[in-house]
């Protein structure tokens, strides 16, 4: 089982960077083409339909891009479809919801204070929730609302501030964070997927027929693109928090992740009118360093279990089985001997204040419930504990590769 453990971590590893790397030329291309569309400049001398024109300078050449508020004349004999950016982001960040979350559910996924639920439950919830998200903005986008596109987005962020609020009670503190960042992510790749792409193609379809394409399918892709720019930072912060227990292992990180979204909005105005007219409202840096401010604040607000508690908790069978190993108490003393002062609800290393990443190796259960990310960080690696902070014997290191491989051998 957890000799398996090597193999799945390097999968993990490898979607993991197929994931960041796709969603840079997502977050690259979707912020291009909105700055583009807003520094465009009307010309009298542009062809007919076209609305206006962008010299740029890059990479020793000069590029002339020419926008058409519906289309051309004529379709072009090539076409550059931007879609696979989105697609390859949102498949590959599926992937690694599924691999983290899924699969390692029972540690990472559910946290049983909040829940009494079973894993598979947990992952109904998490796929159920994705879908439902898209279902309720997407009927929100083709109601009423459509023509109050600000009430709308006072709609969408009240939606998302529920969802954060319900995941909460539910999920362990980063996966709740992290699904809300899926939750928001699927409505910005169904944007391009249903609406986006679809649209765009009625209107190379009506092109090549020798129809003239009707401008409210442009329209409406133009919005739908909106809305993911300013959806695409909030969305980055929330996929992070999960290296930064003060972004998610606190009472308020719900709150925390609500409020993320409003400086997702103040940033993305500030350049998207720099873009426009050439100068930015600076105020919205003074709004976004004041929200920040108050995320800080409320970071500190919460509690956190106590060792009494924790010591309390009763045991998992497969934690208890882990615990009965042959060797536990041996690699039990290698942990806390070697782990202990940083990964400690209140850490006695330097000027260290929380555990890193909020991972707790105190208590017996402690250890046993990161039996796995001890066997691979510790044991197989050197990565923990860092070497400038404790030397870690070659003899702890095989403490608790044995005790792993014994509980392996028993399961």
């Amino acid at each position: 089982m957890y000799d398996l453990a090597i193999l799945w971590d390097w999968i993990a590893f490898a979607v993991r960077w197929l994931h960041v790397v796709t969603a840079m030329a997502w977050i690259g291309a979707s912020f291009y083409f909105i700055a583009l569309d807003l520094m465009l400049k009307p010309n009298d001398a542009l062809p007919e339909g076209a609305s206006g024109e962008e010299w740029e300078v890059h990479g020793g050449g000069f590029y002339h891009t020419v926008k058409y508020m519906v289309a051309p004349a004529r379709m072009p004999e090539h076409l550059t479809w931007h879609k696979w950016q989105s697609y390859s982001t949102w498949l590959s960040g599926a992937a690694l919801l599924m691999i983290i979350y899924w699969v390692g559910g029972e540690l990472y996924l559910l946290d049983p204070t909040k829940a009494d639920l079973a894993l598979w439950q947990g992952i109904l919830i998490s796929a159920g929730s994705l879908t439902i998200g898209w279902v309720a903005y997407d009927a929100m986008c083709k109601s009423r609302l459509a023509d109050q596109p600000t009430l709308l987005m006072l709609l969408l962020f009240a939606v998302l501030v529920a969802m954060s609020w319900g995941y909460n009670q539910i999920f362990t503190g980063r996966a709740a964070l992290l699904h809300l960042g899926a939750f928001t992510a699927t409505i910005m790749t169904a944007n391009v997927f249903f609406q986006i792409m679809p649209n765009q193609r009625i209107v190379v379809a009506d092109l090549k027929a020798g129809r003239t394409p009707d401008a409210k399918y442009g329209k409406i892709a133009k919005v739908r693109s909106t809305h993911n720019n300013y959806l695409t930072l909030p969305v980055v912060f929330l996929m992070l928090s999960n290296h930064y227990p003060l972004a998610f292992a606190t009472e308020y990180a719900w709150i925390i992740a609500s409020l993320i979204f409003l400086t997702g909005v103040t940033i993305r105005h500030y350049f998207n009118t720099m873009h426009k007219t050439g100068k930015g409202p600076h105020w919205t840096w003074g709004v976004t360093v004041l929200l920040m401010l108050v995320i800080a604040w409320l970071s500190t607000a919460g509690t956190t279990e106590t060792w009494e508690e924790a010591e309390a908790r009763a045991l998992t069978p497969q934690e208890m089985q882990l615990t009965q190993a042959s060797g536990f108490d041996e690699a039990y003393d290698a942990v806390i001997g070697n782990c202990s002062m940083c990964h400690a609800r209140e850490p006695v290393w330097g000027n260290m204040q929380w555990a890193p990443k909020a991972v707790y190796l105190e208590t017996p259960g402690d250890v046993a419930r990161h039996a796995g990310a001890i066997y691979l960080q510790a044991g197989l690696s050197h990565a923990m504990p860092p070497p400038n902070a404790v030397q870690m014997t070659p003899e702890a290191r095989q403490a608790i590769i044995a005790w792993v491989r014994a509980a392996r051998d028993n399961l």
